[in-house]
């Protein structure tokens, strides 16, 4: 009789497990799908020279709060209805200063170096949230990998907000992002081919 209440007690948490793993795959690849887009909007905004390099740097530094916003709410393994709802509204936030920041008048040089390595920079990142969608998506990333992966695009968002604020990014600190980049996208790889 014990041993019927324990296996059928197994079967329902593995159960439950299985079907909860969907759930956190889409929940939380549709708030990394957000960040792709949203580092989307800032580079189109850069390419049309609807956003200055400075304006670009302010909004990075805003995507940091989301990612870092998105890392904490996943340390303990979990995204709950009430982190999900914050995130959310910090991304619906974003959204409405990227638009207003492209429709302000405000006209940048998409031609300039400064605004090219910019561009570079948040393609880069876009990229690598995609990586992490992906890996999402398919299994190979869990909960605490993606918190940890969200630490480090804040990390990548912060160091860009830094470089862009007086509006002008040179060389040397283009290759300073990259570095970052590197680091984080070296982390992505390992945590998806980890087993």
């Amino acid at each position: 009789m014990r041993t019927t209440k324990s296996l059928s007690f197994l079967l329902t948490a593995l159960v439950t497990t299985l079907l909860a793993v969907p759930v956190f795959a889409q929940s939380v690849a549709s708030e990394t799908q957000r960040d792709v887009n949203q580092q989307n909007r800032i580079e189109s905004g850069l390419k049309s020279g609807q956003l200055t390099t400075r304006e670009a740097g302010q909004l990075e530094h805003q995507e940091t709060k989301v990612d870092r916003t998105e890392a904490n709410a996943l340390k303990n393994g979990n995204l709950s209805p009430v982190e999900k709802a914050r995130i959310q509204g910090m991304q619906n936030k974003v959204s409405q200063n990227i638009n207003v920041d492209k429709h302000n008048g405000a006209i940048g040089n998409p031609n300039s170096a400064s605004s090219q390595r910019m561009q570079a920079d948040v393609q880069r990142n876009a990229n690598q949230e995609k990586r992490i969608e992906n890996g999402i998506k398919s299994g190979s990333l869990d909960k605490r990998q993606v918190g940890n992966l969200q630490r480090g695009e804040a990390h990548v968002d912060h160091t860009e907000a830094r470089v862009a604020r007086n509006g002008h990014v040179n060389a040397n600190e283009q290759a300073r992002v990259n570095r970052v980049q590197n680091r984080v996208s070296g982390r992505i790889h390992r945590d998806k081919t980890n087993g």
